[in-house]
């Protein structure tokens, strides 16, 4: 594509170089806004999967050109991407509010490994395009996002309640709202003697909200409530 790095495609000294600085660089810069969020797996963990794959890839190619190990030169970048599954799904958690967590960065630990095997192939081009775009993706996009979901008036409530009764007094009082409820999730805690609901319904505004919200913290047996 860019016929100065032509010469950078080989492996060299100066190319390896390049691509492990790369990987480096591009992982940072994918894991940073993880770290920013105060997510666990941020800046290192994504510079480590990057640095890794790009290793992987040109181990490949050094197996072939200089060793002469005729093998499949994918074969390597294909367990990578397949390994990078298993961390991925370590970063995923479900929370006693029944909320998944951590999809994101799964996510990008799936691209940072897809970058460094870029890098580590001599694609600096792909490389390079797909980090800026996955910056674009975590810093710009997720403000269309937020954007997008502010103008759902759909919400859900989470309530830790103690006694079933104290269910039926939370439903009451919302039908009593003439709120229509388009969801109902009820689950028992184990670290606890309490239970749970997750009750979704739209709301006209913020102050319905908040109104229902102070007379649903008035009822007995109530013990938390939460904006999901």
């Amino acid at each position: 594509m860019f016929s100065f790095l032509e010469p950078l495609r080989e492996l060299s000294f100066a190319s390896v170089s390049l691509r492990l600085i790369l990987a480096v660089f591009c992982g940072g810069l994918i894991g940073i806004e993880r770290t920013y969020k105060r997510r666990p797996a941020g800046f290192r963990t994504h510079i480590l999967i990057c640095l890794g794959a790009s290793l992987t890839t040109m181990t490949s190619q050094y197996l072939i050109n200089y060793l002469h190990y005729y093998t499949d030169i994918a074969r390597m970048g294909a367990q990578v991407i397949a390994g990078v599954g298993f961390i991925g799904a370590g970063a995923i958690i479900v929370t006693k509010r029944e909320r998944v967590r951590g999809l994101t960065t799964a996510a990008g630990f799936w691209v940072a490994a897809i970058v460094g095997l870029a890098f580590g192939a001599g694609y600096y081009e792909g490389g390079l395009i797909t980090t800026a775009l996955v910056i674009a993706v975590e810093l710009v996009f997720i403000r269309i996002e937020y954007w997008i979901t502010s103008r759902d008036p759909e919400v859900s409530l989470y309530i830790e309640y103690i006694k079933r009764e104290n269910l039926e007094k939370i439903l009451n009082l919302i039908q009593e709202k003439k709120i229509r409820i388009k969801n109902l999730e009820v689950s028992q805690l184990k670290e606890s003697n309490s239970s749970c609901a997750i009750i979704s319904f739209r709301t006209k505004n913020k102050v319905e909200l908040y109104k229902l919200t102070e007379e649903l913290y008035a009822l007995q047996g109530i013990l938390a409530i939460e904006e999901l």
